[in-house]
C-alpha cells in the first residue's frame, strides 16, 4: 500500500477476531468514506470500553466496578454456580431466562494444540471460590459442545470429584460445534432446563 496509516489501520482490525485482512480493509475504506464525527466517536467509544469495563474480580465476566451486577445481587441462587468459556456466553445465557444462579468465567477453554492448558484458565479460582463458599451445591458446565469444552467439562469434574457437589451439563439442544455465545434463545434455554448429571465417563 502507498498510505502508511491505512495499512496500519487494515493491519489492526485484522487482529479482531471473525475479521480477516480483506474485511478489515473494508472497514478502513469506510471509516475513511465517513464522517469525521462518526470516525471520532467510534475512537472514543473504543477509549471508554478500555477505560470502564473491567473483568469482576470474584466471576471474571464484565463489570463496571470491582464486583459486576450479577454477583452483587444478593437475590441471585447462590447455590448454583455456572460455569462458561466467555464473558459472551453470560449474555447468552441470561437472555434465555432460565438460570438464576452466579456465574464463573474461564477466559477460554483447554486446548493443547493451541498450548492452553488447565492452568491458563481460572480453574483454580473456581476451586478456591467453590471451598471458600458452602452454600454452592449444584456446578452446570455450560462450557461450549466443542472437543475442547468437552475436555474442560471433564477436567473440570475430575478436579471436583469428592466435593459434595451436584455436578451437571447443558443438554445437547446446542449443536455439537457451537458457541454458546451465538446460541439462539429457545435452544440455549432449552438446554438449560434439561441439563443432565455429569459425571467423567459418562
Amino acid at each position: 500500500m502507498l498510505f502508511p496509516s491505512l495499512e496500519n489501520a487494515a493491519r489492526l482490525l485484522s487482529s479482531l477476531p471473525g475479521i480477516g485482512s480483506r474485511s478489515a480493509l473494508r472497514i478502513a475504506f469506510h471509516l475513511i468514506r465517513s464522517d469525521s464525527d462518526k470516525s471520532e466517536d467510534l475512537a472514543e467509544a473504543l477509549i471508554r470500553l478500555k477505560k470502564e469495563v473491567r473483568f469482576c474480580s470474584l466471576c471474571g465476566g464484565l463489570s463496571d466496578a470491582d464486583l459486576c451486577p450479577i454477583c452483587r445481587d444478593e437475590t441471585r441462587d447462590r447455590s448454583q454456580l455456572c460455569i462458561v468459556e466467555e464473558p459472551g456466553d453470560v449474555y447468552a445465557i441470561e437472555k434465555t431466562g432460565e438460570f438464576k444462579g452466579l456465574y464463573h468465567v474461564l477466559m477460554g477453554a483447554i486446548s493443547p494444540l493451541d498450548g492452553i492448558g488447565p492452568g491458563d484458565l481460572r480453574i483454580s479460582e473456581l476451586e478456591s471460590r467453590i471451598a471458600s463458599d458452602d452454600r454452592i451445591n449444584e456446578v452446570l458446565l455450560a462450557t461450549n459442545p466443542t472437543l475442547e469444552g468437552d475436555v474442560t467439562a471433564d477436567y473440570i469434574a475430575n478436579a471436583l470429584t469428592g466435593r459434595n457437589l451436584n455436578i451437571t451439563r447443558i443438554s445437547h439442544g446446542v449443536p455439537t460445534g457451537a458457541a454458546i455465545e451465538y446460541a439462539d434463545r429457545v435452544t440455549l434455554g432449552r438446554s438449560i432446563r434439561q441439563r443432565q448429571d455429569y459425571r467423567r465417563g459418562d
